[in-house]
Formats: C-alpha cells, structure tokens, sequence
C-alpha cells in the first residue's frame, strides 16, 4: 500500500463499514495493519479485537461475512470507510446494524423499532 496512514498508538485504525446497498451504517472496528492487509488481499474484513487481543475476520463464528465493494480513507488519513456486500446481520445481537439503539436528545433510550435478522443465542451457542 502506498499511504502512509496514521496509525493510533496501539497500531489500530478504526474503520467505519457501511452497506454498499443502502449506504446504511453497519458497525465501527479497529483494524491493524495485518488485518487491513488481509482484507484488501482477501476481499473480506478483517478485523482487530481490542478486547479479546485477536485478529478476526468477520462471520468467522456466524457466517454473516462483509465482502469489500470500495474502500475510502479521510482526508487526515487516520479513519477508514468501508463500503460491503453483509451477508446475515452485521451486529452480534441479531440486528443488520450496530446502530440500531435510538436515544433522544436527553440521553434516554428509546424503544428499539427494529427486529433482529438472526438469533444471535443460536447462532453463538452452536459454534462455541
């Protein structure tokens, strides 16, 4: 890769993924430069888990993959966007988005409107 891209302290890079269809926001990860490398050989993405200390491709346990349409940086070259094909649901609670909590201007949350694309109990509980 040519860029230069910045790089956090932890060697991360957050990446914003987005439904190629419907421009619909689907989640926030970290990427390092493994997984960005990865992700640009393989056509799928990859990911860093902050919490687990594990590199991850997506669906590797649900099966719900992101394939990569188009790939973007800012113009500060220290954030990613991803444009993808979702197979399944994008988040781990069922749901195609990670955004789908809405909360109103006091900070209270709102009933969720949106049901979930799988169940997320079945889908982990047989892969574990």
């Amino acid at each position: 890769m040519n860029l230069t891209l910045k790089y956090n302290a932890d060697g991360l890079i957050p990446a914003i993924v987005q439904d190629a269809t419907n421009g619909r926001v689907l989640m926030m990860a970290w990427m390092n430069a493994t997984s960005l490398q990865t992700t640009l050989e393989k056509g799928l993405m990859h990911y860093w888990s902050r919490s687990r200390q594990k590199y991850w491709l997506k669906g590797e346990t649900s099966g719900h993959t992101q394939r990569v349409i188009r790939f973007h940086v800012d113009c500060d070259l220290d954030t990613l966007l991803f444009e993808v094909e979702q197979t399944g649901g994008a988040c781990h609670t069922g749901h195609q988005s990670c955004f789908f909590q809405e909360i109103d201007r006091s900070g209270a949350l709102l009933e969720v409107k949106e049901s979930t694309v799988f169940n997320a109990a079945e889908t982990y509980a047989s892969k574990s």
